[in-house]
């Protein structure tokens, strides 16, 4: 296991990150892709998800679309100092909250005045549904996975990367793998999952080759492993192969090192 602490900044909440360490073993993988998630447990950290306040958790992937944990760290931080504290029903606070003041609390995430308009109509419907955040929480940790997930996917602004973030992080689910651009774009560009595979399709390859055990810990690592190697531009394979560490168990689709040419798996030739 590597000495790289897990980052302080990513979508399971800061440095602790909830749920406990775990250690995975590449010899025992039974699929590319398991073997995949195992090492990258040797060169990141290796942790279990689980134990997050649900609608903190919702708030803070919300805060995360379309933009980096550094820009969406900060304003998810500012949000919890205006709008949360002792006795504060988070739901409530921000239900109520005028739109213009909580965009300008969260404008360093991008979107802001979309993200505000989003969170208000989220924390109303928690309300509405559930009463409280402490039910909304309640619900997400009791109910089935499946009820869990088609119930936030039938709110506005929630999608399937948010749904199944909030299942993992707060629910602490087992099988739920969170597809983000990286996850999508890794998958794909490695050969495991198809070159033209919507979000939902390689979501639904990782949580059929993965152990349900892994899942959390391979969407968070494999984010980490997309920031430090496989970019989406320069991937570290392209000047150098052997500068990837997954370059014996990746196909390259859409990387051409001797054209220095790179594009989406779903555009590369091989997928034609």
């Amino acid at each position: 296991m590597s000495d790289d602490p897990e980052p302080s900044v990513n979508i399971s909440g800061g440095t602790a990150g909830g749920g406990a360490a775990t250690e995975f073993d590449p010899a025992t993988a039974e699929t590319r892709a398991e073997e995949v998630v195992d090492r990258l447990g040797e060169l990141f950290w290796q942790k279990e998800y689980g134990g997050r306040d649900a609608f903190t958790c919702l708030v803070r992937t919300i805060l995360s679309q379309n933009t980096s944990d550094k820009a969406s760290q900060p304003a998810h931080d500012a949000l919890i100092e205006r709008y949360d504290g002792d006795g504060i029903d988070l739901a409530e606070s921000l239900a109520s909250a005028e739109g213009s003041t909580l965009a300008e609390t969260i404008s360093g995430a991008g979107l802001y005045n979309q993200k505000s308009e989003t969170l208000i109509d989220t924390a109303a419907w928690v309300l509405e549904e559930f009463g409280s955040a402490a039910a909304f929480d309640a619900f997400v940790s009791d109910e089935a996975s499946a009820e869990v997930r088609e119930t936030l996917l039938e709110v506005r602004g929630v999608g399937p990367k948010t749904a199944d973030c909030v299942l993992l992080f707060a629910g602490g689910r087992g099988g739920v793998f969170p597809v983000d651009t990286h996850v999508h774009r890794i998958y794909r560009r490695m050969g495991i999952a198809s070159p033209d595979a919507d979000h939902e399709a390689v979501r639904a390859v990782l949580e059929r080759d993965v152990p349900a055990a892994k899942c959390g810990f391979g969407h968070t690592a494999t984010i980490q492993f997309g920031r430090e190697y496989c970019r989406a531009r320069t991937p570290a394979c392209l000047e150098d192969p052997d500068a990837c560490p997954m370059a014996d168990v990746c196909d390259q689709v859409g990387v051409f090192p001797a054209t220095g040419e790179v594009v989406d798996p779903a555009e590369a030739p091989e997928a034609e």
